[in-house]
C-alpha cells in the first residue's frame, strides 16, 4: 500500500522520462548481450581454429623434414600471432573501434617494447641460433654453466633438459652472445683420466698393460691410438695421463667402465696405487 502511494505520487513528467528510457536501456541490453554473445562464440570458435592452424603448421614443417629447432621456435610464433589476432577479434565484436584500438596498440607496443627491449634481445637471439645453427635440438652443450639436451628453442628461452632431469631455460640472448661447447656435433670424442702408480713401478710395463686394457674394451677405436704417459710427479705418485678416442654416443659408458677395468687391472698385475702419505724424520735420540 505505501509503495502504491508512493508511485502515485509521482509527477506525471518522470512517468514520461521513465517511459522514454526503459526503451533505450532494453536496446542497449539486447546490443551488449549481442555484441557479448558473439564476442565469446569468436572465442571458442577462434581457439577451435587456432588448435587447427598450428597442428597443420606442424604437420606442414614435419613432413618437409624441418629442423626441430626451427619447428618449435615457428610453432611459438604462430601461437603468439594468432592470439593476438584472436584478441583484436574480440575487441572489435564486444564494439570497439579497431582503428583507434591499433593505434592505441602500436602506442602501447612501442612503450612496451622500450620496457621489454631484454625480451627483443632474447628474440633476435633466437633468430641468430636459428639462422647460424650452433646447436639443434637433440643435441648436448654446455653453456651459462648448464649441461644439457637442448629440448625446445623457443622465442625467447631454449630449454635444456640436465642429466638429472632438471630443466634449464635460457634466454636466447645471452647464449647468442656466449661461449657455447657442443658436445653433440663431433662423431668421436677423446676419454682422458689421471691413474696414479707409486715410484718405483715400472712404467713401460704399466703403460704396456693400461693400453692392452683399453685395447681389450670393442668401443675404444683403434685410431687415434689409445695413449699412455707421464703427466706428473706429485708428492706420492707418479700420475700418468691416459687417453683413448671413442664414439660420441659410447663416451660415458666407456669413461666409466674404461675407469674400472685399470683399477681391476692393477689390482691383478701387483700395480701399486698409493694413496697420499707423508714421511715424517724425527732426530735420533741423545
Amino acid at each position: 500500500m505505501i509503495l502504491t502511494l508512493q508511485a502515485a505520487a509521482l509527477p506525471v513528467a518522470d512517468y514520461a522520462n521513465l517511459e522514454k528510457l526503459l526503451p533505450h536501456l532494453l536496446n542497449f541490453c539486447l546490443s551488449a548481450g549481442r555484441h557479448i554473445l558473439i564476442a565469446v562464440v569468436i572465442y571458442f570458435v577462434g581457439r577451435f581454429l587456432m588448435r587447427l592452424l598450428l597442428r597443420l603448421l606442424e604437420t606442414v614443417l614435419t613432413r618437409h623434414d624441418v629442423d626441430a629447432g626451427l619447428r618449435s621456435f615457428l610453432h611459438s610464433l604462430a601461437n603468439i600471432v594468432l592470439m593476438v589476432l584472436l584478441f583484436v577479434s574480440i575487441v572489435g565484436a564486444l564494439g570497439v573501434n579497431t582503428t583507434s584500438f591499433a593505434a592505441l596498440l602500436a602506442s602501447a607496443g612501442v612503450a612496451i617494447g622500450m620496457a621489454l627491449s631484454g625480451n627483443l634481445q632474447n628474440f633476435a637471439g633466437g633468430l641468430v641460433i636459428l639462422l647460424f645453427k650452433p646447436y639443434r635440438v637433440g643435441d648436448w652443450i654446455e653453456t651459462q654453466g648448464q649441461t644439457g639436451e637442448v629440448m625446445q628453442i623457443q622465442i625467447f628461452h631454449t630449454i635444456l633438459r640436465q642429466a638429472d632431469h632438471k630443466v634449464s631455460y635460457i634466454p636466447n640472448g645471452a647464449l647468442s652472445s656466449s661461449l657455447i661447447v657442443n658436445l653433440s656435433r663431433a662423431e668421436k670424442r677423446r676419454v682422458q683420466w689421471s691413474v696414479g702408480v707409486a715410484y718405483g713401478t715400472d712404467m713401460v710395463r704399466a703403460t704396456s698393460l693400461i693400453c692392452a686394457t683399453l685395447a681389450a674394451d670393442s668401443r675404444v677405436l683403434a685410431e687415434p691410438a689409445p695413449f699412455v704417459g707421464v703427466e706428473n710427479l706429485g708428492d706420492s705418485s707418479v700420475d700418468l695421463c691416459v687417453r683413448c678416442w671413442v664414439a660420441n654416443a659410447d663416451y660415458w659408458g666407456v669413461y666409466f667402465d674404461g675407469l674400472r677395468a685399470i683399477c681391476e687391472m692393477c689390482e691383478r698385475e701387483g700395480i701399486e696405487i698409493p694413496f697420499p702419505q707423508r714421511v715424517v724424520h724425527t732426530p735420533a735420540a741423545t
